[in-house]
């Protein structure tokens, strides 16, 4: 049966601004997994031990968490988990997705943020170097009103585009956000994949969609993607099976076969190499995550 309980929340920001900023302390994590519309940079200080889940990442934090995520549709939220702090601080921006448009983010200025936001379409979160950089900048921030405040956003936003070490979080398919590729070569393939998951699909089958030899193949699929053709049909069919462990009650082993596993060992082998937990843990995370307060 699917789940319908998670929240999509009408945050503060009005039309009339360009983002808002909450500066809080709190004693706890209280609020449920949730959506909105805004784009979110969250910085969560002194709450050491607890979960951060976005899309189908569930990540125990350190004391310093700074995440951005740019999709209306990704599902995120803390949990307190081991976090056994009474005092935990948290600045949450939103700002529109407005805020850029597309003209902008073609210009050459925008570039590195264009491909910041592209990437937080599955969230994203940062290198504790980068978070100790950018913090005097955000509590600056806090400080800060009207003309200036924005020029303060923007250049936060600037600089993280150019942190290293940015790790993405959530699955594609969680996402619900396919690369979006200007080429229509790897969007046929990236298509056939999504179309066809659940089934055999050998490299010479998707090689002779584009009229590659294999090697050929492999050498431009890496280029176009970032990983192997092997790697991204996994993520593929692990993102999908978290949609399934979310949404379904469906048996794991159901859940392994109509993903297009071969036998449970290798689903479990593979789901617990990128999520660092077996699907039922992870079930049992989320369920917990959705939980309405």
């Amino acid at each position: 049966m699917k789940q319908t309980n998670v929240l999509s929340e009408i945050t503060p920001l009005t039309s009339e601004n360009c983002f808002i900023l909450m500066n809080r302390t709190k004693e706890k994590f209280n609020y449920p997994s949730h959506i909105h519309k805004e784009y979110e940079l969250n910085l969560v200080i002194g709450a050491k031990g607890a979960q951060r889940i976005v899309g189908d990442s569930i990540e125990e934090i350190e004391d310093l968490d700074l995440t951005l995520i740019a999709n209306p549709y990704l599902e995120h939220t803390w949990v307190n988990h081991h976090c056994n702090s009474k005092s935990i601080h948290e600045i949450t921006i939103q700002f529109h997705p407005t805020l850029f448009s597309e003209d902008l983010l073609k210009r050459t200025q925008f570039k590195t943020i264009s491909q910041l936001l592209k990437s937080a379409q599955k969230g994203v979160t940062f290198s504790h170097s980068t978070i100790e950089q950018i913090l005097p900048r955000i509590n600056t921030l806090c400080e800060t009103k009207g003309f200036y405040a924005v020029l303060g956003l923007f250049s936060i936003l600037y600089e993280l585009s150019l942190a290293t070490n940015v790790k993405i979080l959530s699955s594609v398919s969680f996402a619900q956000n396919k690369d979006n590729n200007d080429s229509q070569r790897i969007n046929k393939v990236i298509e056939y994949l999504y179309q066809n998951y659940d089934k055999d699909i050998s490299l010479k089958e998707v090689a002779g969609l584009i009229n590659l030899c294999e090697n050929a193949f492999c050498r431009y699929f890496r280029k176009r993607t970032g990983c192997s053709f092997i790697e991204y049909l996994t993520n593929i069919r692990i993102g999908m099976a978290t949609k399934l462990l979310i949404d379904t009650t469906k048996p794991i082993i159901e859940i392994c076969y109509q993903c297009g596993f071969n036998n449970l060992s290798n689903f479990n082998r593979s789901f617990r190499k990128k999520k660092q937990c077996s699907p039922t843990e992870f079930r049992q995370h989320f369920a917990k995550a959705r939980q309405i307060i």
